[in-house]
């Protein structure tokens, strides 16, 4: 079973944050500075568990063009088992109850796009490089 919950005490904090150290760091080699920056105290952030086990990661913040989800993760061994989208749906539902007038936005890696197509997102602007990875903007439109 999926479960989802906003990672407000410093026990879900470290299980997030080492999920992401794990994907993007290990995995996507993602430089440790750029990984973990100094929105790190105002971001709120998101642990998912799969039959217990930590395994998803997300943030999201109030930006000056609105809301931006950030850093979402999910482990290798957990991939393609619909936990990223019961993240995304949980940050969501938060994000429109905090912030229901704002616009939500996202860098999403290259091979995400799709995945953010299916659960209400468009493509905005040119293809970009952040930390050697291809992203592209992308808005929520639902």
């Amino acid at each position: 079973m999926i479960q989802v919950i906003r990672a407000e005490q410093e026990y879900d904090l470290r299980k997030a944050f080492s999920i992401r150290e794990r994907v993007f760091v290990h995995e996507q080699q993602v430089p440790p500075d750029a990984e973990h920056d100094e929105h790190e105290p105002v971001a709120k952030h998101y642990l998912a568990t799969f039959d217990g086990e930590p395994c998803g990661a997300a943030r999201w913040r109030k930006t000056d063009a609105g809301v931006k989800l950030e850093r979402f993760a999910v482990l290798p061994e957990f991939r393609n088992k619909k936990i990223g989208e019961q993240v995304l749906k949980a940050v969501l539902a938060d994000v429109k109850q905090a912030h229901p007038q704002e616009k939500v936005y996202l860098n999403a890696q290259l091979p995400a796009v799709n995945f953010y197509k299916r659960n209400g997102f468009a493509a905005e602007g040119d293809l970009f490089v952040e930390c050697d990875i291809e992203h592209y903007k992308m808005t929520y439109k639902s």
